[in-house]
């Protein structure tokens, strides 16, 4: 079944189609047909009854008004289609206003639509005609701009479910501006919804310009419509009553052709229109808070125990040296705090997270999933907004403080490139894939289009994507999802970054592909020299491909070691989760390694987060939290070093 027919499978569909192309063609060929007619003045024929050559009598001037109502019908429609126009224009600037605005300014713009939805649409069009005085084109304003206020609460609420999909990260990472943003990212994929509720809407202005019209404040003569017909009819109301009946019954046909036919598109859409949105308006204004968007879980996690690797064994030095001060590194992180607000206070889901990455090096990143491993990634990307915090005592990348706001913007997409998780949520549905690369090229290659695009098919090219050059002209869901990865990292390398920050890129793809995106970033890192940070809760991803591996519990980075000596970890987490993974001398007959117990919410951490799962805690462990010291080649924070390493 074609998506027409499904939105034509029940008699009210067919019956609102029906009404809606009626009042279409009417439109187009009324004026032609019956123009002359309804302007031929008979003044031996004033208000005369209905008759065959007059069906629906004749007005004050003897002019068959039948003929005025079919032929008023374009103008009408004109004006409502103008009116919507606007109301949908100012609704959606309104309605992105927080995402260009920025937090301050946006909030004030959302009050103010707040404000302005609480009044009845035909008050604001009322004080509005009055502003901007009587006339069609002021009625049209003025309508526009009182059905904006419900079109930018709409809007706000599309904004927002786009904003929290991974290809607008994706897009940020990438330094698209926001205005190139919304419009070739967010207005595509709410045009659909915008369209079905701009339909539905419609038939209300429609009604609303009537009433206008009827008022005087509308269309004026000698031009009318169906208000002023029905306003002009008023005087022989009492003596021919179906005078002012036929523009009226119009007048609710059309508005009706309106609401109907975008009220049964949206259902065989599945589409929320703005008759059925104020019952989600919570859930709304939970969405519009852009931190509230990829914040990641924070409640019981589970350690992923797929794949298997042995690693070497090597004795671990337990001897406490000084952390260095991380002046040769690529990318240097001190003192990264994220923070959130909630009924119960600020809490923090990362806690003075410290690292340097050197140029070409390889990091891992692990932990179980709620430890603020994706939260570090993205607070050192400048992808937290509002209400979310952001603190650190420095976060230098290639010689620039990423902290101050500025000087970080001609690195993203450049230098600093990001895989995400999803490849799915991480690409633009909307846009071809091929469009998608050739952006960053665009944006800051200085590339025309052209040469975007052949960049964009090499680039498929390098992360083995077959037939590049056909590919490029697909769409997201026509690769499958390991090619959907590929393409992801090839967005990554468009521009040859320093760094590339892969969050979790491996966790939606079978253990097949899996190894082929994991040798496709081992390769891409010794063909170009890049430095690869890998985010992951699989320790054994990470074995695979770093050099050195960081592990994260609670918010802190618990271990920093060279990725060789996992098996001789000095903290007893890191061990736990070593333990957790089979290799190939595992016994299959004993139970599965497991770690007891949950990981700590953010507001349950009391001294050292692992104490209530960690067979060496003591009470100095669960009423202080260990500092962060060196042991050899070992980082780690934790009271027993030298009892977890023998």
């Amino acid at each position: 079944m074609t998506r027409v027919q499904k939105m034509l499978g029940t008699p009210l569909a067919r019956t609102a189609a029906v009404l809606l192309g009626l009042v279409a063609v009417l439109a187009v060929l009324a004026p032609v047909i019956w123009g002359r007619r309804a302007e031929t003045v008979d003044m031996t024929g004033i208000l005369a009854p209905p008759s065959a050559a007059h069906w629906a009598g004749t007005d004050g001037l003897g002019r068959d008004l039948l003929a005025r109502v079919l032929v008023a019908t374009r103008l009408t429609l004109l004006l409502t289609l103008e009116a919507t126009a606007i109301g949908v224009v100012a609704g959606f600037l309104l309605g992105a206003a927080p995402f260009l605005l920025g937090r301050v300014l946006g909030r004030a713009v959302t009050w103010l639509i707040g404000m302005a939805v609480a009044f009845p649409g035909i008050l604001l069009a009322l004080f509005f005609a009055v502003i901007f005085g009587t006339g069609a084109a002021s009625a049209a304003l003025a309508l526009g701009l009182a059905s904006a206020p419900a079109f930018a609460r709409l809007c706000q609420t599309l904004v927002a479910g786009v904003l929290a999909r991974d290809f607008i990260a994706a897009a940020q990472i990438g330094g698209v501006g926001r205005f190139r943003i919304l419009f070739r990212h967010i207005l595509p994929n709410i045009g659909a919804p915008l369209a079905v509720n701009a339909t539905a809407g419609a038939g209300s202005i429609l009604l609303s310009f009537a009433g206008l019209s009827f008022l005087g404040l509308g269309v004026q003569p000698p031009a009318y419509d169906w208000g002023r017909l029905m306003m002009e009819c008023l005087q022989s109301v009492y003596v021919y009553p179906l005078a002012s009946l036929t523009p009226g019954l119009a007048v609710v046909l059309a508005g009706l052709a309106f609401n109907l036919t975008g009220e049964t598109i949206a259902h065989s859409l599945g589409i929320v229109t703005m008759s059925g949105l104020r019952g989600q308006s919570r859930r709304a204004r939970a969405a519009s808070r852009p931190g509230s968007r990829r914040a990641g879980p924070t409640g019981p996690a589970s350690v992923r125990t797929s794949g298997a690797s042995d690693w070497p064994v090597v004795p671990a030095d337990v001897e406490l040296t000084s952390q260095d001060d991380g002046a040769a590194a690529l990318l240097s992180v001190r003192g990264l705090r994220v923070t959130f607000p909630t009924e119960s206070g600020w809490v923090s889901p990362v806690r003075g997270v410290s690292f340097d990455i050197a140029p070409g090096e390889a990091v891992g990143l692990v932990g179980e999933s709620g430890s603020g491993k994706s939260l570090t990634a993205l607070a050192v990307a400048q992808l937290i907004e509002f209400p979310g915090r952001v603190a650190a005592d420095a976060v230098r990348f290639a010689g620039a403080e990423l902290t101050d706001g500025t000087s970080h913007r001609h690195l993203l997409g450049t230098s600093l490139a990001m895989v995400f998780q999803d490849p799915m949520t991480s690409l633009n549905p909307t846009r071809r894939v091929g469009a998608q690369l050739a952006e960053l090229g665009r944006a800051h290659g200085g590339l025309n289009r052209r040469a975007a695009l052949a960049r964009a098919v090499d680039r498929l090219e390098a992360v083995r994507i077959p037939e590049p050059a056909r590919r490029a002209r697909q769409y997201p869901h026509e690769f499958s999802g390991g090619m959907r990865q590929r393409a992801m990292i090839g967005l990554g390398v468009m521009l040859n970054p320093r760094l590339i920050i892969a969050d979790e890129p491996t966790t939606a793809l079978d253990v097949t592909v899996q190894a082929q995106v994991l040798d496709l970033l081992a390769s891409i890192r010794r063909r170009d020299g890049v430095a690869l940070w890998l985010i992951s809760h699989d320790v054994s991803v990470v074995a695979a491909v770093c050099d050195r591996t960081l592990v994260m519990y609670g918010g802190r980075i618990v271990e920093d070691l060279p990725t060789a000596r996992l098996r001789t970890a000095a903290h007893p987490y890191t061990r736990a989760l070593v333990a957790a993974v089979p290799t190939m001398t595992t016994d299959v007959t004993a139970p599965l390694a497991t770690i007891p117990g949950r990981p700590p919410g953010p507001g349950e951490l009391s001294g050292c987060a692992f104490a209530p799962r960690c067979p060496l805690a003591d009470d100095r462990c669960r009423a202080e939290e260990p500092a962060v010291v060196s042991a050899g080649a070992h980082r780690v924070a934790c009271w027993h070093v030298a009892e977890a390493v023998r």
